[in-house]
């Protein structure tokens, strides 16, 4: 029993391919600030990481409440 649908891929072993289909990459021309938006918000979190940790620092007294 064999049924014919153009969305299975048989392999060249006759085994079905079960595997989803890859999607083309898209580029996007008009997207070029990409790495300074990136350094940016690498930065914020960064910041936002090192008061994250002075808060704790200063309202606990350890650096990681709980383990330092």
């Amino acid at each position: 029993m064999t049924s014919s649908s153009s969305s299975q891929v048989i392999t060249e072993y006759g085994k079905q391919n079960i595997f989803g289909r890859e999607t083309q990459p898209q580029l996007v021309e008009e997207y070029t600030s990409y790495p300074e938006e990136a350094e940016k918000t690498n930065g914020r979190w960064a910041m936002i990481g090192m008061i994250s940790l002075l808060v704790s620092y200063f309202s606990t007294g350890q650096i990681i409440p709980g383990i330092f």
